[in-house]
C-alpha cells in the first residue's frame, strides 16, 4: 500500500533516531520513496552517510550551503505525508509556538500534506504540563501522535516516553493515510474500560480493565473510514482520541444509557468494556467506618448492555461482543453468541500468556454467528484491533 507513495521523514536530536535507518529500510522495502531531513542537533545520532544510502536521495540538513538552496516549500508539497521521528522536547516546543529556525521547521511550517510525528523524551520531560500543552496544541493543528511506548529510557530509568518502533510508525501510517476506507459513511458505537460501582463515597466494585483493547478498536474502525463513538469507563491512562466523540462514565447504569441511547444511530456497535455484572443495592451516603470485623454487602444484577442491544439491533446492524474467560472458554463464548444475539464474539482466555487486564498484548479467537471461526496469534493491542475491524470488514461490508 506504500508502493509509489512519497515519504519525507524528519528527524531531530535524540537518542532513538539511531531507529531512523531502520524505519526507511521498511518504507523502502514496502515501495515507498523517501527523503530526509536532519536537523542540526541530529547529526549528532545518526550518520548523514547511512540515512543517504538507505533511502537512495541526498539528505537535506540546511536551508542553504554554499552551492545551492533546500526549497522548504516544495519539500512539504513534494510528500504525500511528513514524518518526524523522532520528536524531541525542544522540536516539539518549535512546532507549537512557531518557531522556524531550521530546513525541518521552515518545511513543517509550509508543507501541505499530513503530518505525523512520534516523541521520544525522558518520561519527566513526557508529563510535564508544557510538554501536554504542546502535545494538545500540535494535535488541534490536525497533526497525527503516535503514542509513545513504555520501556527502559536513555536515562536508564523505565517509564513511559520511548518513541514507538519502527513496525509500529510504518504501520500507523500505513493504517491512517493509505489504508481503504471501505466503513466511510459508517457509524460505529465502542464501548470500552471497566465500571466503577460505589459503595460508599470512597469505595467501589471494579475491575482490571485499562480501556486499551476497546479504545484501539475505536482508533481502528476511525482509520477504515468510520464515525466512531466510543463509551469510556473510568481508565488512568490518558488517550489520544482526535476525532472520536468520547463519552465518559463511571457506573454501569451510565454506560447502559450512553450506549443505549446511541446504539440506533450505530451501523458496527462493538461492546468491548468490562462492565460490572453486579452493584451494590444501597450506597452508604457517608465513607463505611472499619468498626466491625465482617462487611456484608448485598449485590444486585446490573443490565445487560450486550443482551439488550441484540434485542434490539436491527438486520442491518454489526453486533460484536467480548468473552474473557478462565475455563470452557470456547463453549461459554458461543454460548454468549447465540445468548446475546450477536453477529461477532471475541474470545480471550486468562490462561492464555499475554492476554487479560493492563497488558499490552492479546490472543483472541473470533466466532461469527454462521460457524465462522478465527484465531489469532499473541499480538500487540493495536494489532489485535485490526485484526478485529478486518474480520467485521470481510464478512459484513465486501
Amino acid at each position: 500500500m506504500l508502493k509509489g507513495k512519497k515519504i519525507l521523514l524528519g528527524i531531530t536530536g535524540g537518542i532513538a533516531a539511531y531507529k531512523t535507518p531502520y524505519i526507511i529500510r521498511l518504507l523502502i522495502k514496502a515501495g515507498a520513496e523517501v527523503k530526509v531531513i536532519l536537523t542540526p542537533s541530529a547529526k549528532d545520532f545518526v550518520s548523514k552517510l547511512t540515512l543517504s544510502t538507505l533511502s537512495r536521495n541526498p539528505v537535506l540538513t540546511d536551508l542553504f550551503d554554499e552551492e545551492s538552496w533546500a526549497n522548504h516549500v516544495m519539500l512539504g508539497r513534494w510528500a504525500d505525508v511528513l514524518l518526524v521521528a523522532p520528536l524531541s522536547c525542544n522540536t516539539l516546543s518549535k512546532m507549537a509556538t512557531g518557531q522556524c529556525d531550521n530546513l525541518l521547521l521552515a518545511t513543517y511550517f509550509s508543507a501541505t500534506c499530513p503530518v505525523v510525528v512520534a516523541p521520544s523524551m525522558d518520561e519527566d520531560m513526557w508529563h510535564h504540563p508544557a510538554t501536554r500543552q504542546n502535545i494538545s496544541k500540535l494535535e488541534s493543528y490536525g497533526n497525527k501522535i503516535i503514542p509513545v511506548d513504555q520501556g527502559e529510557l536513555a536515562s536508564g530509568l523505565y517509564g513511559e516516553g520511548r518513541m514507538a518502533e519502527p513496525e509500529q510508525i510504518v504501520q500507523m501510517l500505513t493504517d491512517t493515510f493509505f489504508l481503504p476506507k471501505p466503513l466511510s459513511g459508517k457509524r460505529a458505537l465502542v464501548s470500552a474500560g471497566p465500571t466503577y460501582e460505589p459503595i460508599d463515597p470512597v469505595r467501589f466494585i471494579g475491575n482490571r480493565s485499562t480501556g486499551k483493547m476497546g479504545v484501539a478498536i475505536a482508533k481502528e474502525l476511525q482509520n477504515r473510514g468510520a464515525d466512531v463513538t466510543l463509551v469510556l469507563g473510568p481508565v488512568r491512562e490518558e488517550f489520544l482520541l482526535p476525532g472520536i466523540n468520547t463519552i465518559a462514565v463511571n457506573t454501569a447504569q451510565e454506560m447502559y444509557d450512553a450506549c443505549h441511547d446511541r446504539s440506533d444511530r450505530s451501523d458496527i456497535i462493538v461492546m468491548a468494556a468490562a462492565v460490572s455484572d453486579y452493584t451494590p443495592i444501597v450506597t452508604a451516603e457517608e465513607k463505611i467506618k472499619k468498626e466491625n470485623d465482617t462487611l456484608n454487602l448485598e449485590l444486585k444484577k446490573t443490565r445487560d448492555i450486550l443482551k439488550t442491544l441484540g434485542k434490539e439491533k436491527r438486520a442491518d446492524q454489526v453486533l460484536v461482543g467480548f468473552a474473557l474467560e478462565t475455563n470452557d472458554e470456547k463453549s461459554n463464548a458461543l454460548k454468549k453468541l447465540n445468548e446475546k444475539n450477536a453477529d461477532l464474539i471475541v474470545l480471550n482466555s486468562l490462561r492464555d500468556e499475554g492476554a487479560g487486564f493492563g497488558l499490552e498484548t492479546n490472543k483472541i479467537t473470533i466466532f461469527s454467528r454462521n460457524g465462522g471461526e478465527f484465531r489469532f496469534e499473541q499480538k500487540p493491542k493495536l494489532a489485535v484491533a485490526k485484526d478485529i475491524v478486518d474480520v467485521i470488514i470481510r464478512l459484513y461490508y465486501v
